[in-house]
């Protein structure tokens, strides 16, 4: 498969089907706002069948995940995954990764939605649902709709608050990413966590 990766896009895009819609392959995989007006039939059905391989994609690495200890071998899978279910957002969404003792994904799940640019998240429900997972360790994400990838005041309280409140369970944040259109950036690798 690696011939795939010297094919230019509008190749890749007819081997599956897609024919005649343009070049912006962020666009179409939703990445960033769709700046057609009134997409035509083709160009509707070229991102039905980009979300689908999208989530394939997705589910693959979430599969990798469960099956083996992730987080200390491929940081970066954290990212795509991450990337592939929240960068291309409106809204902002809090995600958690439960994992077990080894660092194997448990569950990856979707916590709180929030607005444009803001999301409550309670310390206490996640206390809660650590519990209920049987969790030893969590990496908790969300996305910027506004694409900027910088934390902010508030994302490193509320990072700092949620291992207060998760440490006192024994149950260690591993990490917390922000996700902005096909970006991410990690806490750990800046040295906040």
């Amino acid at each position: 498969m690696s011939e795939l990766s010297h094919l230019p896009d509008i190749d890749l895009l007819a081997m599956l089907g897609i024919y005649g819609v343009g070049r912006d392959l962020k666009q179409l995989f939703g990445f960033c706002t769709n700046h057609v007006q009134q997409p035509d039939a083709a160009y509707a059905a070229a991102q039905t069948t980009l979300a689908a391989a999208k989530e394939l994609y997705v589910r693959a690495i979430a599969c990798e995940m469960s099956e083996k200890p992730f987080f200390c071998t491929s940081p970066g899978m954290v990212k795509k995954y991450l990337i592939g279910k929240l960068g291309h957002l409106e809204h902002e969404q809090f995600w958690c990764l439960w994992l077990n003792s080894q660092h194997s994904l448990i569950m990856a799940e979707e916590i709180a939605r929030g607005t444009l640019n803001q999301t409550a998240v309670y310390p206490r429900e996640l206390v809660k649902r650590a519990l209920q997972v049987n969790a030893a360790a969590v990496i908790v994400a969300h996305n910027h709709p506004s694409g900027t990838l910088q934390p902010s005041t508030a994302d490193k309280q509320m990072t700092d608050h949620l291992k207060a409140a998760l440490g006192l369970i024994d149950i260690r944040v591993l990490d917390h990413l922000i996700v902005a259109g096909t970006d991410a950036v990690s806490f750990a690798e800046k040295g906040l966590i």
